[in-house]
Parts: structure tokens; sequence; C-alpha cells
């Protein structure tokens, strides 16, 4: 995804800063991390609070094996596939994973 790309799905949400990292790309709003492009996946933060909302919409969480070989989950979700074609829906999901960089710290 290139930057216009990643700006017009935040767009809601207000500007963004995207920064290289782990392979892939943050993307900040306000200073705050919301989201991460990770091998071509957008994945939007969320919390104790917003994950449920993830869950019951079909997205997944991002996890990956650790290295007892146990499965280590991320605060990072996918975005439910009807929000790409739905800039209100998509403006909802940007701003829940704000919500939880906000109470992340």
């Amino acid at each position: 995804m290139d930057a216009a790309e990643i700006e017009e799905m935040f767009q809601g949400l207000g500007p963004v800063t995207i920064k290289r990292m782990f392979g892939g790309k943050g993307i900040y709003h306000l200073g705050r991390i919301v989201a991460l492009e990770f091998r071509g996946d957008m994945l939007l933060k969320a919390d104790d609070v917003s994950s449920p909302a993830f869950a019951e919409a079909g997205a997944s969480q991002w996890t990956y094996e650790g290295k007892s070989g146990k499965p280590v989950k991320m605060p990072y979700w996918s975005i439910p596939d009807d929000a790409y074609d739905d800039p209100d829906l998509m403006a909802g999901w940007v701003r829940l994973a704000y919500e939880a960089a906000m109470r992340a710290e």
C-alpha cells in the first residue's frame, strides 16, 4: 500500500504520519501509533475494550509463533472486509484504533 492509499484509508481520522518499521509501516495519528501495515495487510490497534468489536465483525488478531512455540497475540487486528468499500465504516474502525492508542498511555 502506498502513502496515498493509507492516507485515504485514514481520512476519517485526520492526518497520519507513516514511518517504516518491522519491515512494514507504522501509521501514527497525533503521535500515537494506530495501525501497522505488515506484509501487505493493514492492522488496526485494539485493546480489551475494542477487540470484541473487531472479533464480532470477523476480523482476526495478529499473532506470531513465539520462541516457546506458543502463539503470541499482538494488539493489532485486521480490518473487517466491509469497511474497505464504505468510507463511513472505515472511519469508525480507525477511530476505534485511535481510542485504543489513547488508552494505551
